[in-house]
């Protein structure tokens, strides 16, 4: 084999990265296919590429593997040898089950016929193109649940496809926000959720709706969420409109909310700037379930909460100025703060509470049975007054 096609293949590992042993393991294969095909032999065969020392025209030499068997079972002499031939001619220490090798010959090699020299570049080509994809699937499955930058190449159908260089990745029409428009060569950042093997390739799904996009553009933009100084407890998000994220500090002298807002807000406004204007609302974490609650639905404030472990629901009471701010648009701010919170979360005003209160112990009395002793300790009550007024 020469020395110039070794070097092509070290110039097909310098250019698509492949190592070097696997582009010579598929080198093997598709000798093994063109020598049998060469040489009309039905059954496998093993071969393997040596570098030879001895220098020469032929600096790599090729090794046919033939399995020991016991006398008279040879099956396959192309895989196959004899005790007795083997330690005549290879090993003469050789064992039944052991591998001896032999040479290829440069007259075998030359037997192989043009159609036999093509069928072998087709199974190069092919195990090529495979190791290929298998180094692409490997590199995008290590950056499942990474934000990777890509650009918006073109829509198919309701998908939008995100070039990443060596591959188209997906953005599904469920994980698309509705409020965001796509256009040709805009730069987007995306959450990488999953990585498929498919025939045609590896095929990559991200996504711009994913909760734990929010988590990793905060990483990127705040260094103490990076250094693990500031972690993120939390996320809810309702994708395009508002996303609520909690946050806590380990180290006492750092402020997680500070840590996030950033000087004048800039780090929370890069942010907000890639989600295209998606308000987020940045709460401080407690253990402290009554006081998580409280952050939870800033920025109302809240009077009370009252906490049921068993069904894990939190009776919440606010001003009757901060209950439409309590409750949000459409309930969005009550609703992202039980996604947050993991618990379910019922308002109600000072004054609701008051009136329902005022009903309960009415009813209570209306349904109450009659007491004489009871009545017998209440004060008189008087309707009119039946003195002539000049206080005789």
């Amino acid at each position: 084999m020469s020395a110039e096609f070794i070097e092509s293949l070290r110039q097909i590992e310098r250019e698509k990265e492949i190592p070097f042993e696997v582009l010579v393991e598929a080198l093997e294969l598709a000798l093994a296919t063109a020598y049998k095909k060469s040489l009309n032999i039905e059954q496998d065969v093993n071969l393997r590429i040596e570098h030879s020392t001895g220098g020469g025209k032929s600096p790599y030499k090729v090794f046919r593997r033939l399995s020991v068997v016991a006398d008279g079972e040879v099956q396959n002499e192309y895989a196959e040898v004899s005790l007795a031939d083997a330690r005549a001619k290879y090993n003469a220490a050789a064992n039944v089950g052991d591998t001896v090798e032999d040479v290829v010959g440069e007259r075998d090699m030359d037997r192989m016929s043009r159609i036999a020299a093509q069928t072998s570049k087709q199974v190069l080509v092919q195990k090529i193109r495979e190791a290929e994809r298998t180094k692409i699937f490997d590199e995008f499955n290590e950056k499942v649940g990474e934000v990777i930058t890509g650009v918006v190449s073109r829509r198919e159908g309701g998908n939008v496809l995100i070039s990443l260089g060596k591959l188209e990745a997906i953005l599904p029409i469920k994980e698309q926000v509705p409020t965001e428009n796509y256009r040709f060569n805009d730069r987007v950042k995306v959450f990488v959720f999953d990585v498929r093997n498919t025939p045609k390739g590896p095929q990559v799904i991200v996504s711009r709706t994913h909760p734990s996009l929010i988590r990793r553009l905060f990483e990127l933009e705040v260094p103490e969420i990076h250094d693990g100084i500031v972690t993120i407890k939390s996320v809810a998000r309702e994708p395009g409109q508002r996303s609520k994220i909690a946050v806590a500090s380990r180290d006492d002298r750092v402020d997680a909310v500070g840590s996030c807002v950033g000087h004048r807000g800039a780090r929370v406004q890069a942010v907000v700037n890639e989600l295209y204007d998606e308000k987020i609302d940045i709460v401080r974490w407690s253990a402290d379930n009554r006081q998580f609650i409280t952050e939870s639905l800033s920025p109302a404030k809240v009077s009370s909460v009252q906490l049921n472990e068993e069904t894990k629901s939190a009776f919440v009471v606010v001003p009757d100025t901060q209950l439409s701010l309590a409750i949000g648009k459409s309930g969005q701010n009550v609703r992202l703060a039980a996604r947050l919170t993991g618990w379910r979360i019922d308002i109600r005003s000072e004054s609701q509470v008051a009136k329902q209160a005022f009903l309960d112990a009415a009813a209570q009395l209306s349904t109450a049975p009659e007491d004489p002793e009871a009545e017998a300790l209440l004060p008189p009550i008087t309707f009119g007054d039946e003195s002539n007024g000049d206080g005789s």
